[in-house]
């Protein structure tokens, strides 16, 4: 075979969502070992495309029987790959040996690349000594269990006291559940519980992102009211970033000194982010995950809490509270992410839909949802936003920037603008956030920006994290002019005492940053506000499917604005179940 043949490109590659990056790998496997099958080629591409789509790995049989909907392909596309391609596997040379780039599962089902692989496999033995791991609690701790639950018997505590026993004596702990159903209450009632058996407990508290770090910090806070006084002060309400806590990108990985670790939002941990977690915790401490598992997965490849509610071996250790205190099903916010996430028919959307009401005249009360089914003109944006950030607004009006901004002002600004959110489910497009935030700066009458993009008010998103700043992926502040002369960005940040601060940044160190009066709802995971205008795009998407409309809906607290201008796209999304390829809980979903 000579160089010309192993750089051969894939037949008509071009025509199928494969990246060059997904080409590059298939490449650069023949050239370190020559396969006379071109099918090999397309299998180590197929496996990196996967992995670039969330999947853990390449559900063969799934391949097999329905390819296109498995990549999320076009039939046109699909019809590109080469026929008989889950069979060449048996014969595939990057599988062979402890250090193969590619890795087949033991049932000749599942093809890997070798670093999701060893993710995977960290994580099962992990799981496995701590279904082993055995955790001794004093006697009477049950009365002490009963103590912090003292409003109603056992079996009508919506199952947080029952949340709670697990937790205590387990090594590893699920508690998944919906907005408002008491997760981070459980926990510091947890916190509580063992703070009481043991005074000097080594505690860490911690999520996925800043924002969801912050929120599970005063999340915690606000339930110290209902503790025992001889523990108040014991139970932290400082979390940090996952990133933070494990040291992401030390040589050798971390191993914690702790005795429990809560950690917030688990539905977006990762694949390699959750074997690292597992990693770390020693398997005598407790780790409690807190999660809503029919929230979107990590934008990263797996949907590892979900596989880890159905394993089978954590059956004993998984809670679901289903009650929840902040929504009533009935009724507005509840009812449509009971509608979503419950039924999903074509015919209770649209009987829900009927019956909720459009924006409200200028006069009128404004409803707990509201709907629109056409792109609003210039009058009702304007309704829109100004009644979303009313208080934000109110206060920038009396800014004076000639004398700049104090500390309080700033945090109170910060506080305001995150009261509100719009909610996109794409980038790009009409209904997608790059446009609707070019119109929105027009319709607020947003002063001109500088020369590098700046003005007073913008508010803008760190999109990478930033270690030397202290900023995380997701963090939210506003450009403002400083007492000092210039603008400067103000980001509320919470201390050890559980004070918020404002700590200004100048506007030159901030490189990876973008302005964000409207986001996408991945990026809105681990943020609440208290009312949300999600926007759907016209035309049905990949994106859209049951778990984002869900996660979007549910990320407002009191009022939600649902703009879907096509019904049949909003029914159809809702049909679409996230199905991601993985092996942790023993089976391989399609699709």
């Amino acid at each position: 075979m000579g160089l010309t043949d192993l750089w051969a490109p894939l037949p008509q590659a071009a025509q199928t969502p494969l990246s060059a990056l997904d080409l590059a790998l298939a490449n650069a496997l023949q050239t370190r070992q020559p396969s006379d099958d071109e099918r090999h080629r397309w299998l180590a591409a197929l496996v990196s495309h996967q992995w670039s789509r969330g999947h853990a790995c390449l559900a063969l049989d799934a391949l097999r029987h329905d390819a296109g909907s498995l990549l999320g392909w076009t039939e046109a596309a699909r019809r590109v790959l080469p026929h008989g391609l889950h069979e060449a596997v048996h014969d595939l040379p990057w599988c062979a040996g402890p250090a193969s780039p590619l890795v087949l599962s033991d049932d000749g089902q599942r093809l890997y690349l070798r670093r999701a692989w060893q993710a995977e496999q960290g994580i099962r033995a992990a799981v496995q000594a701590r279904t082993h791991a055995r955790l001794s609690l004093p006697e009477g701790w049950q009365d002490r269990l009963d103590a912090l639950f003292p409003t109603a018997p056992p079996h009508t505590r919506d199952g947080q006291r029952e949340a709670c026993a697990i937790a205590a004596q387990h090594s590893l702990c699920l508690i998944t559940g919906g907005p408002g159903t008491g997760k981070t209450t459980t926990v510091a009632r947890l916190l509580a519980l063992l703070l009481g058996l043991q005074a000097d407990l080594r505690i860490a508290l911690a999520a996925p992102t800043g924002k969801a770090a912050a929120r599970l910090g005063e999340s915690i806070g606000a339930a110290l009211s209902t503790l025992p006084d001889s523990v108040r002060a014991r139970v932290p309400t400082q979390a940090q970033t996952l990133h933070r806590l494990l040291q992401v990108g030390r040589d050798q990985p971390l191993r914690l000194s702790v005795d429990v670790v809560i950690v917030d939002e688990a539905s977006m941990i990762d694949l390699e982010m959750m074997a690292r977690l597992l990693h770390a915790v020693p398997p005598q401490a407790r780790l409690v995950l807190l999660g809503d598992r029919d929230q979107l997965a990590s934008v990263e490849a797996g949907a590892v809490m979900a596989q880890l509610c159905d394993m089978p071996e954590l059956a004993a250790c998984t809670v679901r509270l289903t009650h929840s205190h902040r929504f009533d099903p009935t009724r507005g916010i509840g009812q449509w992410a009971q509608a979503v996430n419950r039924d999903g028919s074509a015919d209770a959307l649209q009987a829900l839909w009927s019956h909720t009401p459009g924006i409200p005249a200028p006069d009128a009360p404004w409803p707990d949802v509201t709907r629109l089914d056409t792109a609003p003109d210039d009058a009702q944006w304007r309704r829109l936003l100004h009644h979303g950030w009313h208080d934000w607004r109110a206060r920038m009006a009396t800014l004076d920037t000639s004398h700049g901004c104090d500390d309080a002002t700033a945090l109170a600004l910060c506080r305001d603008f995150s009261r509100f959110g719009v909610l996109c489910a794409t980038r790009e497009g009409p209904q997608g956030v790059a446009r609707l935030t070019r119109r929105i700066e027009r319709l607020l009458h947003m002063p001109v920006a500088d020369a590098l993009g700046w003005y007073n008010g913008r508010p803008v998103m760190v999109t990478r994290n930033d270690h030397t700043l202290g900023l995380m992926n997701g963090d939210i502040g506003l450009c403002l002019p400083h007492p000092d002369g210039g603008w400067r960005v103000a980001f509320p940040d919470t201390d050890g005492s559980g004070q918020t601060r404002v700590r200004w940044l100048q506007t030159a160190r901030l490189g990876q940053v973008e302005t964000v009066w409207a986001m996408t709802v991945h990026k809105s995971q681990g943020s609440e506000f208290e009312q949300v205008l999600l926007v759907l795009p016209e035309q049905i998407s990949p994106v859209l499917t049951r778990e984002l409309v869900y996660t979007g809906l549910t990320r407002a607290r009191e009022r939600l604005t649902l703009w879907a201008p096509s019904l049949a796209v909003l029914q159809h999304a809702c049909q679409q179940r996230v199905q991601r390829s993985g092996g942790l809980a023993g089976h391989t979903p399609p699709g």
